[in-house]
């Protein structure tokens, strides 16, 4: 009797391997000398350790401070207080690979890979802090139900003028022409064109990751792009959206620009969004579960919009997390000001695009492009799994404009932080400790916000009061 032979592990991929054992084959057939270990921290920003490949083989598991996951976006802590505390040693978290995630950084100058890692105690334990880790226990209240969520995430985002002084506003960049834009030109190819060779970066720079670009568009404001990525697992969207910024910056520096994903970076410009649309499949038939048999919308889909409706204004510190997300939340803009819904409507908040029964699904329109994929993801998700738990009903769609109606949603950081913060049922969602840990480094910000005299105090004030 012949032996059979062991499969071969499957290492041509340009993303995503097995496990470690396929990994060294993968890295070993590319060259690779060097790997970024990193892990998302709460602001979406990629933290880690540069290593040698030999050297992430001979301990694969990576150490950092526990204090990572409690850092504000100025790199300063927030004071401990009744329901926050530091870790008094702030002691080793261990980081796993997610092997799944294993990919080039094609902008290197040397063969280097990247690679997403998991936060645990050293018993092993998920940090619940940890923003891949809160997406993960959401998800997990979905598998419960026998449910899987899909998302597609769409990403602004503008390209301006290189910035080295934050005193002077941030202006558009020189396209081909040798113009900047001034005017604004929504959907427009020419527009588009003036950057060609930086979107043929971001394409190949993408395509070599493993990273695929549904449609690019250019958006409203001037010089402001749009991604929009296919639909799929919540998790790996957000993985995708996290390489993607990271993709994004560095082409834009090739070409002397800055990449910003501000929620508002010009005062006279439209703000930058992350829409999410978002369906539910049944596991077991792989039916979408927002539509019945006969093609009209189930109760499910709406009780997912009307805990939206509900749970929305609560996690808004998720979707907006910066004092400058705020600003472009302004009344008679494109920006979402209401938690509305309405069928193929952009002057709401919830979006209910026009599909067929099977790819039935809804558009949260309130994200803006700072907030941590990770985390808006998940407190998107949230707020429609409580909708379907609780079996709640929304209002009527609204079938005209409604932009001039600001409703519901909390016009500043610390009102947000604060709806958060008192939601029982998002605290049980979340967790006490990220509930208390976010709330925490927001309020942190928020101080130091204050701490910076701004141009309209001294135009308005210094003389009239």
């Amino acid at each position: 009797m012949s032996k059979k032979k062991k499969a071969q592990p499957k290492v041509d991929s340009l993303r995503g391997v097995a496990d470690l054992d396929e990994a060294r084959i993968w890295l070993s057939e590319r060259g690779i000398e060097d790997i970024e270990c990193i892990v998302p921290d709460l602001a979406g920003v990629a933290r880690g350790k540069m290593m040698p490949t030999e050297k992430f083989f001979s301990g694969p598991i990576m150490t950092m401070p526990s204090s990572i996951f409690a850092q504000t976006i100025s790199g300063d802590y927030p004071p401990d207080d009744q329901r926050f505390q530091h870790n008094p040693t702030d002691g080793d978290l261990f980081f796993k690979a997610d092997y799944a995630t294993l990919t080039t950084v094609p902008w290197e100058s040397d063969p280097t890979a990247q690679l997403i890692h998991d936060a645990y105690t050293r018993e092993g334990i998920p940090v619940e802090t940890a923003p891949r880790n809160v997406l993960k226990r959401v998800l997990q209240l979905y598998e419960d139900e026998g449910w899987e969520p899909l998302v597609a995430p769409e990403i602004e985002f503008y390209l301006v003028r290189p910035n080295t002084d934050p005193d002077y506003p941030l202006e558009p960049p020189t396209g081909r022409s040798g113009r900047p834009e001034v005017g604004r030109q929504s959907y427009s190819i020419s527009a588009l064109n003036e950057f060609d060779d930086l979107i043929d970066d971001i394409y190949d720079l993408s395509e070599a990751q493993g990273l695929e670009i549904d449609t690019l568009i250019h958006e409203e404001g001037a010089a402001q792009m749009e991604i929009n990525l296919r639909h799929g697992h919540p998790l790996e969207l957000a993985d995708q959206v996290f390489l993607f910024k990271r993709t994004i910056r560095e082409a834009a520096l090739r070409h002397d620009m800055y990449a910003t994903f501000m929620a508002k970076p010009m005062s006279n410009q439209p703000g930058s969004s992350m829409h999410i649309h978002q369906s539910v499949i049944d596991k077991k038939t792989g039916d979408n579960i927002f539509s019945n048999k006969d093609g009209e919308a189930s109760r499910e889909f709406l009780s997912f919009i009307a805990g939206h409706q509900a749970f929305l204004p609560a996690v808004t510190c998720i979707m907006a997390p910066y004092v400058n997300s705020y600003r472009r939340f302004s009344r008679d803009s494109t920006a979402p000001v209401n938690v509305f819904w309405g069928y193929d409507n952009r002057t709401v908040g919830l979006r209910v695009p026009n599909a067929k029964p099977a790819a039935r699904r809804l558009e949260n329109r309130v994200p803006s492009s700072d907030a941590n994929p990770y985390l808006a993801i998940a407190a998107s998700l949230a707020c429609g799994y409580l909708g379907m738990m609780q079996k709640l009903t929304p209002d009527e769609p609204r079938t005209g404009y409604s932009s001039d109606h600001m409703h519901a949603l909390p016009r500043g950081l610390l009102e947000a932080v604060a709806m958060f913060e008192e939601c029982e049922e998002l605290n049980e969602v979340f967790g006490e400790k990220f509930v208390a840990t976010y709330r925490a480094i927001k309020q942190e910000e928020f101080e130091t916000f204050m701490a910076v005299i701004s141009p309209w105090e001294r135009e308005y004030l210094l003389l009239n009061v």
